[in-house]
């Protein structure tokens, strides 16, 4: 049933064959992995196939070592006619320990495709349900924006460039 599932969280090991020649967590597996989550929350949400359309923000915070207990948790925080965006938290923790940690986070934009034609397709609307959720939702308003700024930025100066 679409429309139910807002927030999905994965949790795994970090392994070595994760790892860089640091021997911390690469980030290229980091964003697969942050790619995977926010994939499955949006098709959650929305019940259709989705695309990635756009990772704003993406901030690697700390490290992620071999053994960690890594939760990638992403959250829908707004939706469009077609797109949604997440908020998507990597988390990692010293099981040893028991010491957790904030390794990465970033904004994702998805876009809902129809199976026919593979045409951006209508999503359920998302209200926010508390300040926190509201708090959220600004943060992605403010990102669309300065999303549309960059966009004609980048317009702009490819227009004398042919």
């Amino acid at each position: 049933m679409s429309g139910q599932q807002h927030e999905v969280t994965f949790r795994f090991l970090a392994q070595p064959t994760d790892v860089n020649f640091g021997g911390k967590v690469h980030g290229g597996m980091v964003m697969k992995w942050i790619d995977q989550a926010g994939y499955a929350c949006a098709v959650g949400w929305s019940g259709a196939y989705c695309v990635t359309a756009a990772v704003s923000g993406i901030q690697f915070v700390k490290p992620i070592l071999i053994g960690d207990l890594v939760s990638v948790r992403a959250k829908l925080i707004h939706t469009g006619t077609s797109s949604m965006q997440m908020a998507v938290d990597v988390l990692a923790r010293d099981l040893r320990t028991g010491d957790e940690r904030l390794a990465t986070s970033c904004v994702m934009v998805f876009v809902a495709l129809d199976k026919p034609d593979g045409k951006p397709t209508p999503v359920p609307p998302w209200t926010p349900r508390d300040d926190n959720e509201r708090h959220l939702q600004e943060k992605a308003l403010h990102l669309l924006e300065l999303s549309k700024s960059m966009e004609k930025l980048v317009d702009t100066r490819g227009a004398g460039n042919d």
